[in-house]
């Protein structure tokens, strides 16, 4: 169980519609300082924020973020890319090892090298942003990415309890950023997202299923294939 006040927090891809939302929702629970990063940090109006430059597919990027923000004892590992129309088999190699780079490498890159720091700092917490479709592969390239980084996040928890560090994974579907502006669908407010994804860390949760759909599509991996794909309403990526 983490405690979002008076700690160090780090978001990545914090430009983004849910990043951002995550970096304010911090400083509302007392956050002491949050580490803003992205590959172009933004200004922002609170002295408590430190723009931080991060590209998640860049060894050099990252090392220089852990020696710039060795204080973080919370961590949300949210970069991710997307591109509408993405599969499997239509899309290049060369786009896919792209997105893998971001979305499963990358996210796993800042994990492993922000653990020792978490460790240092009294064991702390990441959480992991998922989606649905880590469970669900209709989203070609973006599925495959997402249902391995589901896989890291499950062998962080196990690997990294000893240290004492929490891992969250946080599951939802639909949500009103611009990475989805293009689905013309009901949408989660990313206010809600972001607030179920820091109650359960602070409640020492492991996984959050942040939305009806993300609880309806985890119930049904335990079901006949058929019926999981027969779902109403599958949602496509709902990330940064």
């Amino acid at each position: 169980m983490s405690s979002i006040k008076n700690a160090a927090v780090l978001v990545t891809g914090a430009n983004g519609g849910l990043g951002q939302e995550f970096v304010r929702q911090a400083l509302a629970r007392g956050a002491a300082k949050v580490y803003a990063t992205a590959r172009t940090p933004r200004a922002w109006d609170d002295e408590r924020v430190v723009p931080l430059r991060l590209d998640v597919t860049d060894d050099a990027s990252i090392t220089a973020a852990v020696q710039a923000a060795g204080d973080v004892s919370i961590l949300v590992n949210n970069a991710g890319i997307y591109t509408h129309g993405d599969t499997i088999t239509g899309t290049s190699a060369a786009r896919i090892r792209e997105i893998f780079e971001t979305n499963f490498f990358g996210a796993v890159q800042v994990n492993r090298a922000f653990a020792p720091v978490l460790a240092a700092n009294g064991g702390g917490a990441f959480l992991d942003v998922h989606s649905v479709l880590s469970w669900l592969g209709v989203a070609g390239a973006y599925s495959a990415a997402k249902a391995a980084f589901w896989s890291a996040t499950n062998s962080f928890r196990v690997e990294l309890a000893a240290q004492g560090t929490q891992v969250v994974g946080l599951h939802l579907g639909y949500t009103d950023t611009p990475m989805i502006s293009m689905v013309d669908d009901e949408k989660n407010d990313p206010a809600d997202i972001v607030r179920a994804g820091f109650d359960g860390l602070e409640a020492g949760d492991h996984e959050v299923l942040a939305d009806e759909r993300a609880v309806a599509v985890k119930a049904a991996l335990s079901g006949p294939l058929a019926d999981l794909y027969g779902l109403p309403g599958v949602p496509p990526p709902a990330g940064a």
